[in-house]
Order: C-alpha cells, then sequence, then structure tokens
C-alpha cells in the first residue's frame, strides 16, 4: 500500500495590498485525497508547525465548486477526513516514510510555504529522490522558499505550470496581490507554461508534475497513481 504525503497551507489568510484571502481551496484536496484513499492508499497530512488547516469558505460556494451537489460532496470528504484533524509538522516527516508528496493550493501558500524553510527543505529532498512529487495551483509557491543566498534552487529550468495571472486577474486578486505567481516562477526562472484559463492543465518533468488551477488538481493526483504503478 502506497503512502502519500499531503502539505497544506496553515495559514489564515494572503496580505494583500489592502486586504487578504486566505486559506486551502476545498477541491485540490478533496480531489486529490478522494483519488488516493479510493485507490487504497494511506494519506498523511502535513503543515507547517502541524496547524490545523483551515479550508477557503470562497471555495465551498455552489457557484466555485461546481454546485450545490458538489459543495455538499466536497463538504462531506472534509469533513471525514480525520488526517485533517490530525497534521504532522512539516519539520517532523520523514520523506523515507511516504512514496508521494502532494501539495493543494489555495491562496494560503502565498503566505506561508512560499518563504517556509522546513518546506523548502522537502521539496529539494522529494525533487532529488525520484519519488512523484506533485504541485498544483498557488501550491508553486512554496518552491520560492527553496532558493539558496544565491537565489539558486533546484527547480530552476524545470517544466512547469502554476495558477496564471489570467486567472487571478479572473477572481478579482491581481491588482491587490503584492505579487503574482506566474510571474515568480517565470522569473526563478522555470519553463512555465499554461492552458486555457479554468481548464485542466498539468506538466511533467521527470519526478515533478505540477497542474495550473483547481480543475487541475484530480487530473494531477491520476498522475501521481500512475507513476506508482
Amino acid at each position: 500500500m502506497s503512502r502519500i504525503l499531503i502539505v497544506l497551507t496553515g495559514a489564515s489568510y494572503w496580505t494583500f495590498k489592502n486586504g487578504h484571502r486566505h486559506r486551502y481551496w476545498a477541491e485540490e484536496f478533496v480531489a486529490p485525497y478522494s483519488v488516493f484513499t479510493d485507490a487504497g492508499y494511506e494519506v498523511t497530512v502535513a503543515t507547517p508547525g502541524a496547524v490545523i488547516p483551515v479550508v477557503d469558505t470562497m471555495s465551498l460556494q455552489p457557484r466555485y465548486a461546481g454546485g450545490e451537489e458538489n459543495m455538499l460532496k466536497e463538504t462531506a470528504v472534509i469533513e471525514s477526513a480525520e488526517q485533517l484533524r490530525h497534521p504532522i509538522a512539516i519539520k517532523d516527516v520523514r520523506l523515507e516514510d511516504y512514496d508521494a508528496v502532494y501539495y493543494p493550493g489555495g491562496h494560503g501558500p502565498m503566505e506561508d510555504l512560499a518563504s517556509d524553510a522546513d518546506s523548502a527543505v522537502l521539496l529539494r529532498k522529494a525533487l532529488a529522490s525520484g519519488k512523484p512529487l506533485a504541485i498544483v495551483c498557488h501550491a508553486p509557491a512554496a518552491i520560492l522558499a527553496t532558493r539558496d543566498e544565491h537565489g539558486k534552487t533546484p527547480f530552476a529550468d524545470l517544466n512547469m505550470t502554476g495558477f496564471c495571472n489570467e486567472e487571478e486577474e479572473g477572481v478579482g486578486f491581481a491588482k491587490d496581490a503584492k505579487w503574482l505567481l506566474e510571474d515568480e516562477l517565470k522569473k526563478l526562472p522555470t519553463k512555465y507554461t499554461r492552458g486555457p484559463a479554468w481548464e485542466p492543465y498539468t506538466v511533467s518533468d521527470d519526478n515533478l508534475h505540477t497542474g495550473q488551477n483547481p480543475a487541475s488538481s484530480g487530473p494531477l493526483a491520476q498522475e501521481v497513481g500512475k507513476a506508482l504503478s
């Protein structure tokens, strides 16, 4: 039985120029969690400092969740996932205990994981290990923390994707954000590409698998499953 580590933001907000948006996005946890548990995999959740993660309530509004029925399904999964109530601290993760690592997004990673040193260590080790490393939507912000004092990172020049500027503009946050993920990934630099806004789009480069947006979270989990089979 494969063991999967899901690394979630512990942030309760993302600081804007004037205000904030926050937390993890429901679909980005629910979709991979469901794919992994349906396949019989064992899932562990990790957060900075073992903080209990809180879902972004906007992501559970019917218009963002794909309708009332799907919203109720996502809510039921979140309420039943005991791993969310008992996360471990990222600093305590032993990578050798897991077969794959998955980072869901939401705006929270822009606040905490983008500068989290423990997450940076985990990401470097996961990339070097050859084990599937999947990162979706805003969670590639965590890659920014892997830069050393010279600005170098092992993720430089890798093919990847993440939440694009057009999508950030679409949700109305781009104008108030201090920085945008697409811009920072290009500066790193990575070989950033994107698909049509809001449609599933995934990119794989060796053992690194990335997804552009919430709709990509399920397909990205399927890519992890294929890599493990």
